[in-house]
């Protein structure tokens, strides 16, 4: 392992990194919200930081291993959101304490969106656009290394897409170079942006709250300018172009890759786990409007628009609101609630366990079922109509395990802070799974929860956000012995 190449590389991210607060300064000065200088301090801070790291190991260049790869990919999102809380810490009367500039800037570029601020409406525009911001620069960022990265070091929900597995995701990377590939990815993820700002615009939202909503949108991020959320808007068009993106941004961003370069939107159709996640979303949407309906919770009209919104948010692990699911009645707030544990497609910006993996654990369910009734039968789990190698059923069963078993040490741990078991079993599972809302005390932000739990929480996002795999190989010995 090349420490200083690893050094390098963090010095030289830290200092690009720098560039994504200029916008803010741009906006402060725009808007004249005197909040300019504290970006001006953070960049300071972090290009001194980055260019004592790159400087003296400029000339270190060796090819990067396996390993190396593991400790950049987990030091990526760590670094860059340890210095990203800077601004954050800067700002006046606005300022965060140190635990919750982490926790904020941590839920943005994870892409979780879980805020411990209240009087979201009322802070400097340029603090609201750095919030949005964050979540659109960590949504590239895990396409990126979703698609073009984790499968070269075979992990993530893109690796279990072999050659043996049908469709356009046959190799694991969509163009011959890792940057060709980046490349790629960044001109789709930026169209999708700037349609969505226009859609928004076009809607009845300002530049500023439409530009701001589309990266947290497309990033299915689910931080927001107003504290009422998308619900602050009250309006069906602004809602229908927010579940068309979000659907669109959690599938698989290598279809829209096949498909722009294809010309052709068949692929959408032919492949498994998009597939899997529209009849999802539509019978988890048909059985929480029933619900409503039932119930007299809302009117027919009202009913669908809230259950299909609010669905579509949760289950994709974005987080926007337009009403507090929480307050719903029965089980619905519960059934939303576990729908965020599938969350999007490999590949896509969505968290979650991903689609594929739910696909397989369930295909592989119904094998050793049929096993007890047929115990001599050759039975194989097929995805498409090609099988499935044991090695890949393996790997997901030991993703759910260790999944499992990590969300149960944590939901202990914040249990252990003082907060009780329905708040501290949603803010795990919201963490882990990059979702955001939470139920109980959390429900409306998380700011009132302890320090430590708030710590705890950081760690979740992070593992979720790099599948869990990438940041524990990191603490077992063979990782480090030479």
């Amino acid at each position: 392992m090349s420490l200083r190449m690893t050094l390098r590389i963090l010095g030289l991210l830290l200092m690009l990194f720098s560039l994504t607060m200029m916008p803010p300064i741009l906006i402060s000065l725009l808007f004249a919200d005197g909040q300019w200088d504290a970006f001006a301090v953070a960049i300071g801070i972090t290009v001194a930081t980055g260019a004592l790291m790159f400087l003296p190991n400029r000339r270190a260049r060796k090819e990067l291993r396996t390993r190396d790869g593991f400790l950049i990919a987990a030091l990526f999102w760590s670094v860059l959101a340890l210095f990203g809380s800077l601004p954050l810490m800067l700002t006046g009367e606005s300022a965060l304490t140190l635990t919750d500039a982490v926790f904020e800037s941590f839920s943005g570029l994870t892409t979780t969106g879980a805020t411990v601020i209240t009087g979201i409406d009322h802070l400097p525009e340029s603090i609201l656009y750095y919030r949005q911001q964050l979540q659109w620069l960590g949504g590239m960022g895990i396409v990126v290394l979703a698609v073009a990265i984790l499968p070269t070091l075979g992990v993530g929900g893109m690796a279990l897409y072999r050659t043996e597995i049908p469709g356009p995701l046959k190799d694991s990377k969509l163009t011959p170079r890792i940057t060709e590939t980046a490349k790629a990815l960044w001109y789709i993820y930026a169209s999708l942006t700037i349609a969505c700002t226009f859609a928004y615009m076009a809607a009845g939202m300002d530049w500023f709250d439409a530009l701001g909503h589309s990266f947290s949108t497309v990033a299915i991020g689910g931080f927001s300018t107003h504290d009422a959320s998308i619900g602050y808007f009250d309006s069906a068009a602004i809602e229908m172009i927010c579940v068309f993106f979000l659907i669109v941004s959690a599938v698989s961003f290598s279809l829209h890759f096949i498909a722009w370069r294809e010309r052709s939107l068949l692929h959408y159709f032919e492949d498994p786990e998009a597939r899997f996640l529209l009849l999802f979303l539509a019978g988890l949407t048909t059985i929480t409007t029933v619900s409503l309906w039932l119930t007299d919770t809302y009117g027919t009209e009202l009913g669908l628009r809230h259950a299909l919104f609010q669905v579509v948010s949760v289950a994709t692990t974005t987080g926007f609101a337009v009403t507090d699911f929480s307050l719903w009645p029965g089980a619905l707030p519960f059934l939303l609630f576990m729908a965020a544990f599938v969350g999007g497609c490999s590949g896509s910006t969505g968290g979650g366990m991903k689609v594929i993996r739910i696909i397989l654990i369930l295909k592989q369910g119904m094998r050793e079922v049929m096993r007890l009734i047929h115990p001599s039968a050759v039975i194989t789990v097929k995805i498409g109509r090609v099988s499935v190698p044991d090695g890949i059923a393996q790997a997901v069963w030991g993703f759910f395990s260790v999944y499992v078993m990590l969300f149960f040490l944590m939901l202990v741990g914040v249990m252990a802070t003082g907060v009780d078991q329905i708040t501290a079993w949603s803010t795990v599972g919201s963490a882990l799974n990059n979702l955001g809302p939470a139920l109980g005390e959390a429900s409306a932000h998380y700011g009132d929860l302890p320090d430590l739990a708030k710590w705890i929480l950081v760690l979740a996002m992070l593992l979720g956000r790099l599948e869990i795999f990438t940041v524990l190989v990191l603490f077992t010995p063979a990782f480090w012995r030479r």
